[in-house]
């Protein structure tokens, strides 16, 4: 379980100011798996970055009795001086793990070969993703914390990102944010909808959904629908 206790967060914006991210919010969310939902720019990786410990709210406190991720494919924490192994190692030492046999689950899933042995500072964009992906799956979590799934590479390389990351869904579970409602319904079944600085649970992804449509202003037709073209207009954005 997860709880968010009087959590504020704000950035400061250009020309004065500040957003609120969240406003004295406190959540509990449960071991299930969980889309956020919400506006471009509502806060939806600012959240996820502090279940993980990346960021620190500017108030409250975050409490976790189950092993959090940090946000699988999160490239930030990376070394550049360091080498693609050196990075691992040390994410390994940090964990507690055998950091042989996280390198090898890396070096046989990232696909890297040689360049593994390269500072991450060369790497192109692409082979950065999947360094951090290949360690994202080569620790075990109880909650996945997803800013988007990778797509990078070949077909082969992303059919087999799919196959570990759905593997993982066995004995974890995942919070997700991402910009395709048909990813969030595909593993997800409850959501978490951020709006202006508060933050509403559903225990049913559906009404989640619904709401999210509700505050952009979606119409439904007389059978209840929502207008397909403007419902494909609020995509979810992974960007804050």
């Amino acid at each position: 379980m997860i709880r968010l206790i009087d959590v504020t967060k704000t950035y400061r914006m250009q020309g004065g100011g500040r957003r609120w991210v969240l406003n004295g919010v406190t959540v509990t969310l449960p071991r299930r798996n969980i889309g956020i939902l919400g506006r471009n720019g509502a806060g939806k990786s600012t959240l996820l970055r502090m279940i993980s410990g990346i960021v620190d709210p500017d108030r409250g406190r975050i409490h976790r009795d189950v092993r959090v991720s940090w946000p699988i494919g999160f490239r930030g924490s990376f070394q550049k001086q360091l080498t693609g192994l050196e990075n691992v190692r040390f994410v390994a030492r940090l964990y507690g793990m055998d950091e042989r046999e996280v390198i090898r689950k890396v070096a046989d899933f990232a696909e890297l070969g040689p360049f593994l042995l390269q500072p991450v500072r060369t790497y192109s964009s692409g082979m950065n993703a999947r360094l951090a992906f290949g360690l994202s799956m080569a620790i075990p979590f109880d909650t996945y914390l997803v800013d988007e799934l990778m797509s990078v590479g070949d077909a082969n390389f992303k059919q087999k990102s799919r196959d570990s990351f759905e593997a993982l869904l066995k004995d974890s579970r995942i919070i997700m944010a991402s910009h395709s409602m048909g990813a969030l319904r595909s593993y997800c079944d409850s959501a978490l909808l951020i709006d202006n600085g508060r933050v509403i649970f559903f225990d049913d992804l559906a009404d989640g959904i619904e709401a999210y449509f509700d505050i952009n202003g979606i119409p439904k037709d007389k059978q209840g629908r929502r207008h397909r073209r403007n419902a494909a207009e609020w995509s979810f954005d992974s960007d804050d």
